[in-house]
C-alpha cells in the first residue's frame, strides 16, 4: 500500500470499516498520475489538495464512493482525464458525483453569477446531496490554505464562505465543518474583531474553566447515583458564534462568555429524559428555555434536549442532552446519514426520524427556485432562509408547519398556500384574534381568515414584518415593476426637494459615486433601489440628505464647497494673519488663513491653499477629497507652508472602532481626557453587527502627541481599531 495513504486509511478504518480500500487507492493513483505536473499556490504538489479533502470527508464517516469522488473531483476540470473515461474506470455513481462538483466549480461567483451558481448547487444537491458534502470539504481545505491567495481573492472567498457555504453546512447538520468555516472566514474578513474576541476569551479562560469543572463534576456525580451511564463534557466556544450571539441577543461579551455550556451524552432516548430529571432535581430550570428537539427534530436532523438551569453561584448553565448516535448526527449531519440509516430505523418511536424528512428543506428549496424567476431574488431568500432558526406551529388539523423564528400569521398563510397568503385578512392564534404582525411561538395553533373579494391582495406594509423568504418573494411579485418605476421617480424628486430646502449643492451631492456609496451603506444594491425605498416611504428623504451631507464632512463642508467654488475676490487686509493656524502663505504673511474642517490638516501633512470668497485662504491636506475639485481653478491655488508657533492649536479627528459593550463611551472619553485632550465634538453609531464606531474631534497643540493618544485608546477593552480620519465628519 502507498505510505502516503496510511493516515487516510487509518481514519477510514475507524469511521467506515466496510469501505473498499482498494477502490480508494485506485482513485488516488489515477488522480496523482493526472495531477503529476501541477502545483498549488503554496508550491505543494496539487494532489495534496484532493487527498486533504478526502481525509476531511473520511473524518465525517462518509462512504467510499464519496471518498473516491473527492480524490478525483478536480481531474475532469483541470486535467486531460475526461468524464466518460472516469465513468468507464469507476462507474456511473462516482462519475455523477465528480460531474456535479465540476459543474459547481465551473460557474464563478460574481454578483450576477453568484445567484446562478447557488441555484445550480441546489439542483445538483437534489440529485445527490453528497455533491455538496464534497464541495464543503473542498471549501474547508481551501479556507485552511487561503493565506497563499491575493488579498482581494481572500476577501471574496471568505465572504462567500460566511454567507453561503457555512449556512449550507448548518442546513445539512454538519456542525464541525460549519464552525471551522465560520471561524476561518471571520478571521480573514475581520482580523481585528477576531483578535479582540480571541484576546477577551483567553483573558477569562482560567476562571471559566474552574467553574466548568465544578459543574461537570456535580452533573457526573448525580448521574452516577441515578445509575445513568453518561459522558459529560464542556462545549467548545467558537469565536464567530460568540460574536454572532453578541449581535443577536444584543448583549455584552461578558454575559455570553460567562454562560457555561455542558453536553451530556447517554446511551438511549429514555436516558436523555432521565438525565434531564436528575439535573432539574439539583438546579432550578430557567422558565421558557427548555426545548425538546428529540420529539420534534430540527430541519437538519438535529436531535437534543436543551435546558438552561441556574447553577452554582447563581450563574446560568446551558445543557444539551442527547444519545451518542444523535451527537454523531449533530456533528456530521448528512455525512453521517448513511452510517446511521439502519440505527435510526431501529430507534425507539420518540427517537425516530421520519424517512425523507431530513431532506424536506431541500425539496422546498427546489420548489422555490422553480417559482422565483430572478436568480438574485432567489439568492437573497436563500441567504435569509439559511441564517434563521425555526419555530414550529400547528394548523387547526394538527399538521406541523416550520417557520423562521419571529414568523407571523402572514408567513404561516404563505407557507400553507400562495393564494391563502394573498387573501389573508386576519388570524386566530390559540383561539384568540391577533394582529397580523404578531410573532408566533413554538406550539401555537394558527387559523387564517381569507377574503372572498376578487380584488383581495397583500399589503405593502407586510414586507416590514414578514420573516420567511417565501412570503417576501410572493408579496414582492404581487407589486409589479411599473410601481417600482413610479417609486424611483418619486424618491428622486423627494431627495431633490429636501436638498433645495436646505440650499445644498445639488449636483455635488447627487453625483453617482456619493449616492452609490450611501446606497451600499444602507444595504441597498444600487441607487435606484435607494430612490425606490424613499419613494415607497421605507426611508425618509431628509434622512438620506443628512447622511449624504455627513459623508462629505458635514454641513459646514458642504457650504464650504459652495464658498470655494464661488467667484474669487481680492483679499482685503485682515486684522489677523495666519499665525494662529500655524500656516503662512508664500509671499504674503498678512493673509487670514484657516485650516479646513473637511480634512483637519496638522503639521507634517502635505498641504495646499485655496483663495476663497470672503473667508481668506482655506488650507487643505493634499489628499483631501475636495482638492480634486479645487484643482479645476488653478489660478486660486496658492502655496502655503507650516510655521507653527507656541499658541497654534490644530483640530484632529479620530475614529474608534470597537465591539460594543456597556460603558464603552465613558472609557474612551476618560482615556482621552487622561491624555489631556480637549474634545470639541463626538458622534457614536452602533451598527447592526454590534460594532460601535465613534468619531471624536479635539484640539491639540503638538501633533506628535497624537501617537500616544491613539495607543492609549487602542488598549481599551473591545477596541480593535483607532486611526486619524480626514475630517470631523469622516
Amino acid at each position: 500500500m502507498n505510505p502516503v495513504l496510511e493516515p487516510l486509511f487509518r481514519t477510514v478504518r475507524a469511521t467506515h470499516p466496510k469501505a473498499d480500500l482498494r477502490l480508494i487507492e485506485r482513485a488516488y493513483d489515477v488522480a496523482a498520475y493526472h495531477h503529476r505536473d501541477q502545483k498549488r499556490k503554496s508550491g505543494d504538489p496539487y494532489i495534496t489538495h484532493p487527498l486533504a479533502v478526502a481525509t476531511i470527508l473520511a473524518e465525517l464517516g462518509t462512504d467510499d464512493e464519496t471518498l473516491c469522488a473527492a480524490l478525483l473531483h478536480d481531474t475532469v476540470e483541470d486535467t486531460a482525464y475526461g468524464l466518460e473515461e472516469l465513468r468507464g474506470d469507476f462507474g456511473d455513481t462516482i462519475g455523477s458525483l465528480v460531474d456535479g462538483v465540476t459543474k459547481l466549480d465551473k460557474v464563478k461567483f460574481g454578483d450576477a453569477a453568484q445567484a446562478e451558481t447557488v441555484r445550480k448547487m441546489v439542483v445538483a444537491m437534489s440529485r445527490d446531496i453528497r455533491v455538496l458534502v464534497i464541495k464543503l470539504a473542498d471549501r474547508l481545505h481551501n479556507m485552511r490554505t487561503m493565506r497563499y491567495l491575493p488579498e482581494h481573492k481572500r476577501q471574496q472567498k471568505s465572504r462567500e464562505t460566511l454567507e453561503i457555504f457555512a449556512p449550507l453546512a448548518h442546513r445539512l447538520g454538519m456542525n464541525t465543518i460549519k464552525w471551522e468555516l465560520e471561524d476561518l472566514a471571520f478571521a480573514m474578513l475581520y482580523p481585528k474583531r477576531y483578535d479582540e474576541i480571541a484576546r477577551m476569551v483567553s483573558e477569562r479562560a482560567p476562571r471559566r474553566d474552574l467553574f466548568l469543572q465544578e459543574v461537570i463534576e456535580k452533573v457526573s456525580g448525580d448521574l452516577r447515583e441515578a445509575k445513568i451511564r453518561a459522558v459529560v463534557k464542556g462545549r467548545p466556544k467558537h469565536y464567530y458564534s460568540v460574536y454572532q450571539k453578541m449581535i443577536a441577543r444584543d448583549v455584552a461579551f461578558d454575559d455570553i462568555y460567562d454562560l457555561v455550556g455542558i453536553r451530556v451524552l447517554v446511551d438511549s432516548v429514555r436516558d436523555c429524559y432521565a438525565a434531564l430529571g436528575t439535573i432539574h432535581a439539583r438546579w432550578n430550570p430557567v422558565p421558557g428555555r427548555f426545548k425538546d428537539y428529540i420529539a420534534m427534530p430540527k430541519f437538519n436532523m438535529y436531535q437534543s434536549l436543551h435546558t438552561t438551569v441556574i447553577g452554582p453561584e447563581g450563574k446560568p448553565v446551558e445543557l444539551q442532552i442527547r444519545t451518542h448516535a444523535m451527537h454523531h448526527r449533530a456533528e456530521y449531519g448528512v455525512a453521517a446519514h448513511w452510517k446511521y440509516k439502519e440505527e435510526v430505523g431501529a430507534a425507539t418511536p420518540a427517537g425516530k426520524v421520519k424517512p425523507g424528512s431530513d431532506m424536506a428543506w431541500l425539496r422546498q428549496l427546489l420548489d422555490w427556485q422553480k417559482e422565483t424567476s430572478d436568480p438574485g431574488e432567489f439568492l437573497e431568500s436563500l441567504r435569509f432562509d439559511l441564517s434563521v432558526s425555526e419555530v414550529y406551529v400547528f394548523t387547526p388539523r394538527g399538521q406541523v408547519v416550520a417557520l423562521p423564528e419571529g414568523g407571523t400569521p402572514v408567513d404561516f398563510a404563505y407557507a400553507v398556500h400562495t393564494e391563502v397568503g394573498h387573501r389573508c385578512i386576519g388570524a386566530r392564534v390559540n383561539g384568540r384574534l391577533v394582529p397580523l404582525e404578531s410573532r408566533l411561538g413554538n406550539g401555537d395553533t394558527v387559523e387564517i381568515f381569507t377574503s372572498k373579494s376578487p380584488d383581495a391582495g397583500p399589503s405593502r406594509d407586510w414586507l416590514k414584518f414578514v420573516k420567511s423568504g417565501r412570503a417576501r418573494n410572493k408579496i414582492r411579485q404581487w407589486f409589479s415593476k411599473e410601481r417600482r418605476e413610479t417609486a424611483i421617480e418619486a424618491g428622486k424628486e423627494a431627495i431633490g426637494r429636501a436638498m433645495r430646502k436646505q440650499g445644498l449643492p445639488l449636483q455635488r451631492l447627487m453625483s453617482g459615486e456619493a449616492l452609490l456609496a450611501l446606497s451600499r451603506d444602507l444595504r441597498y444594491p444600487d441607487v435606484s433601489a435607494l430612490y425606490a425605498a424613499v419613494g415607497e416611504g421605507h426611508i425618509a428623504a431628509q434622512a438620506v440628505v443628512q447622511k449624504l451631507v455627513a459623508s462629505i464632512g458635514g454641513v459646514e463642508s458642504a457650504e464650504e464647497d459652495i464658498a470655494e467654488t464661488s467667484l474669487p475676490t481680492r483679499l482685503k487686509g485682515r486684522p489677523r494673519g495666519g499665525g494662529g493656524a500655524g500656516v503662512v502663505v508664500a509671499g504674503d504673511a498678512d493673509v487670514w488663513v484657516r485650516l479646513s474642517k473637511c480634512c483637519t490638516p496638522v503639521p507634517g501633512d502635505e498641504i495646499v491653499g485655496f483663495v476663497t470668497r470672503g473667508h481668506g485662504v482655506s488650507v487643505h491636506r493634499a489628499d483631501c477629497t475636495n482638492v480634486q475639485q479645487l484643482k479645476e481653478q488653478p489660478d486660486r491655488l496658492v502655496e502655503v507652508s507650516w510655521s507653527p508657533s507656541e499658541d497654534s492649536v490644530f483640530l484632529v479627528a479620530i475614529q474608534v472602532e470597537a465591539l460594543d459593550r456597556p460603558r464603552l463611551l465613558s472609557d474612551v472619553t476618560r482615556t482621552l481626557s487622561d491624555q489631556h485632550v480637549n474634545i470639541l465634538s463626538a458622534s457614536v453609531t452602533t451598527s447592526r453587527d454590534r460594532v460601535a464606531i465613534s468619531k471624536f474631534t479635539f484640539e491639540m497643540g503638538d501633533p506628535k502627541h497624537l501617537g500616544h493618544v491613539l495607543k492609549a485608546v487602542r488598549s481599551i477593552q473591545g477596541v480593535f481599531d483607532v486611526y486619524r480620519v480626514s475630517g470631523a465628519g469622516g
